[in-house]
């Protein structure tokens, strides 16, 4: 299971009113990074016979089937700080991350 904050919640749900065509927000991962891994978050316009969904308040949240074992138990949150702003990741399985935050070993 993946666990969206209210201010997460709140950023999806104003990307999915302005995309055409997105169904749910995709999270995954990537092969990055000096830790080996690093997060994925985008627009899900299709979705796969084997991707798993989780719906939290009426955001649905797509993850590939492979990725599930890296972001099960996952929170996804939304941070503004002045001018910058993106999402942040609390992995209770991340056994290390970079420096950076960027990427993280399971």
């Amino acid at each position: 299971m993946i666990t969206l904050t209210p201010s997460a919640i709140e950023r999806v749900n104003k990307v999915l009113a302005r995309a055409e065509g997105v169904m749910a927000i995709r999270v995954g991962v990537k092969e990055s990074g000096c830790s080996g891994f690093s997060y994925v978050v985008e627009q899900a316009q299709s979705i796969a016979d084997d991707d798993l969904r989780f719906d939290q308040d009426g955001v649905e949240v797509v993850v590939a089937k492979d990725d599930l074992p890296m972001l099960e138990g996952i929170e996804l949150d939304y941070r503004q700080d002045g001018i910058n702003s993106a999402f942040a990741f609390k992995n209770p399985q991340a056994k290390e991350t970079c420096g950076c935050g960027e990427s993280f070993t399971v």
